[in-house]
């Protein structure tokens, strides 16, 4: 017995120096193609600013679910990192606790379920502010997804927001379009964003086209803006400033 429980003492000391996991599941590479700052927002991770071209770098913890991320526009933040953005805001704060305010483009996974498997999607279930790649970047995992219609541009004038394009839900607020009874059909609406972006979740239903898998412990790329165009241009889009301590929305 007394071998047995030594050689059971000196077997978990060699697998956990020799063969050590991992606490982190995925790594989250997210980079900002926009030709105009963003202000990336995760859940969890919190935020970053990201001038063109800027990327941030987020490890998160094996079975992580109901995570999102994101990019807020038209922001303005203090030095203690109060402020408040157009689009994507969480609470006016630059570090996410909370989810954002729509609208915004969400990429949103949940790592390690069923089968060990990742489960990754883009969804517009709350509006659209930026045009979004979400791919897998290692595991043998090739399956990206993209959503890279001119939604803001040919924006149904009912769901037309300040910065974006809202999904119906948020206007309208009715089970039709929120399917708050768990049972409910694409719309007119929900087709108007499907026909745009195939990939992505269109109404809370969408989930037999919207949905793809990775084996866990693949890495990711968020990319805002891949084709480094952005359909409105500036004329249509402001930022928030502040001028003694009052925000104003202002041409960017």
């Amino acid at each position: 017995m007394s071998l047995l429980k030594n050689f059971s003492v000196f077997s978990i000391i060699y697998i956990t120096l020799y063969f050590p996991t991992s606490t982190n599941a995925a790594h989250f590479d997210i980079q900002n193609n926009c030709p105009f700052t963003v202000w990336a927002a995760a859940t969890p991770g919190g935020g970053r600013k990201l001038n063109r071209g800027a990327s941030w770098g987020l490890d998160v913890a094996a079975r992580t679910k109901g995570a999102r991320i994101w990019a807020r526009t038209g922001c303005s933040f203090d030095g203690a990192g109060r402020g408040r953005c157009q689009t994507g805001d969480c609470g006016g704060v630059l570090q996410c606790q909370a989810f954002g305010q729509p609208p915004n483009t969400l990429a949103e996974y949940a790592l390690n379920q069923f089968d060990n498997l990742d489960f990754i999607d883009i969804s517009l279930v709350e509006g659209f502010n930026v045009a979004m790649d979400f791919s897998p970047t290692s595991n043998g995992c090739t399956r990206g997804i993209k959503c890279m219609g001119n939604i803001d541009g040919e924006c149904p004038s009912q769901l037309r927001a300040p910065g974006g394009c809202n999904n119906p839900c948020t206007v309208f607020k009715t089970d039709q379009y929120c399917c708050n009874s768990g049972s409910c059909q694409p719309t007119d609406f929900s087709r108007f964003f499907k026909d745009r972006c195939p990939d992505a979740y269109s109404y809370p239903k969408d989930d037999q086209t919207s949905t793809f898998t990775c084996p866990g412990g693949t890495n990711y790329r968020v990319v805002f803006c891949p084709d480094g165009l952005y359909d409105d241009g500036p004329d249509d889009f402001t930022c928030l400033v502040n001028i003694l301590d009052q925000m104003y929305l202002v041409d960017c």
